[in-house]
């Protein structure tokens, strides 16, 4: 399938957004390395004579100046750095994960919806093929409308006595109307992957999908500073077999892509345009006729953004390179792909583009963990990187 490397890639009123990434560039020297882009008209513009890394320029006061009007050397058109991001085997410039050094944190369970599926998970024990009858169990034994009760509330506590009563509680009902959010480590500083990039499954993995997310840039002082998409690739029979698994289920080689731009806060966008953003998904399939299409809104999401910002950062936990935080999503795929009452699953080539108007979109093409790019440049490699330069 041959991408569009405009793709709508950009926020519909990109001509407004304070848009900064970061890119793999190479120099005159032959030296390659990451460095921040921003985003100007059509040109992406090399920053690094201003800012070394993205958690560095959050924490400045002139971060929309330095996007905006700092003098900098142009690196190429958006068009030319799409496709080159695009490629199979991509040759510089072409763009990276919009994050560096900031830890990668994710929230789990915060809408109703992807509640009931993993409370079915964990009920099914992996088993995709148990997953439709136990739909119909749960959603009878649970009943009510879910996205309606505040978590933490007395209306919330009331339920769950009444569902260890009936047996049916979980740990997933836990987190999810219970007064303290799941908060985890998605991936590791440096790991994620950009626009364009290849995201991997495990290979043990049989039942998974895509998760679709709006990911807010925290600065150190734990202010949101901006916001991008993200695709926390949710291995759903690993999870299932057991909670304590999240870590294989979650963090893998290409497990999570991130982007394409972070678009920074200002006065034509800001939190409350987060709370009310819609997200889609798409899937197309590469070695079938499939597709799917899916929205997440944000306006059902169980608990406030900036209040998944305070469980994760205060008092009893800093972020000194500040924080990437998943809010988490709705989108659950439950359509049938190979087989009635098999639900969805990836195939190898699918396509997944993630996208909001106001942050524009996010693509990857999927397959597995253990054949794609190992990961090898780190906190390290940057490092070197940077005082080489």
């Amino acid at each position: 399938m041959a991408p569009t490397y405009q793709d709508h890639c950009l926020p519909d009123d990109a001509e407004r957004a304070l848009l900064a990434g970061r890119a793999w560039l190479a120099d005159n020297a032959g030296r390659e390395g990451p460095a921040l882009v921003a985003l100007r008209g059509e040109v992406l513009v090399d920053l690094s004579a201003h800012v070394s890394t993205m958690a560095d320029l959050l924490e400045r006061d002139d971060a929309a100046w330095v996007v905006r009007e700092a003098p900098a050397d142009a690196i190429g058109t958006l068009t030319e750095v799409l496709a080159n991001s695009h490629a199979d085997t991509p040759q510089a410039p072409y763009l990276l994960a919009p994050c560096d050094v900031q830890a990668i944190k994710a929230c789990g369970v915060t809408f109703a919806v992807s509640l009931l599926e993993r409370v079915i998970e964990e009920q099914a024990g992996g088993d995709l093929k148990r997953a439709a009858e136990l739909r119909q169990e749960i959603q009878s034994l649970i009943g009510g409308d879910l996205s309606r009760i505040k978590p933490g509330s007395n209306e919330a506590m009331a339920l769950k006595t009444e569902l260890q009563a009936r047996g049916g509680w979980s740990q997933y009902m836990e987190v999810g109307i219970g007064p303290d959010a799941e908060v985890f480590s998605k991936a590791q500083p440096l790991s994620a992957v950009g626009h364009g990039a290849r995201v991997g499954l495990h290979p043990a993995s049989e039942w998974n999908n895509p998760e679709p997310e709006i990911v807010l840039a925290v600065d150190a002082e734990g202010r949101v500073r901006g916001a991008t998409l993200g695709n926390d690739v949710n291995l759903r029979d690993v999870e299932g077999r057991s909670a304590l698994l999240l870590g294989k289920a979650k963090d893998n080689n290409a497990s999570c892509s991130i982007g394409p731009f972070i678009r920074l806060f200002d006065d034509h966008f800001g939190i409350d345009d987060v709370r009310n953003a819609q997200v889609s998904l798409r899937i197309e399939g590469n070695d079938d006729d499939f597709v799917l299409e899916g929205r997440s809104d944000m306006r059902e999401i169980s608990r406030d953004p900036l209040d998944l910002v305070a469980q994760t950062y205060g008092a009893h936990h800093q972020y000194p390179d500040g924080f990437m935080l998943f809010l988490g999503t709705m989108f659950s795929p439950i359509q049938d792909r190979d087989g009635e009452g098999q639900g969805f699953t990836h195939h190898i080539g699918d396509r997944v583009t993630i996208s909001t108007p106001k942050l524009g979109a996010l693509s990857n093409v999927v397959d597995r963990s253990d054949r794609l790019p190992p990961w090898t440049f780190g906190i390290r490699a940057l490092m070197a990187h940077l005082n080489s330069r």
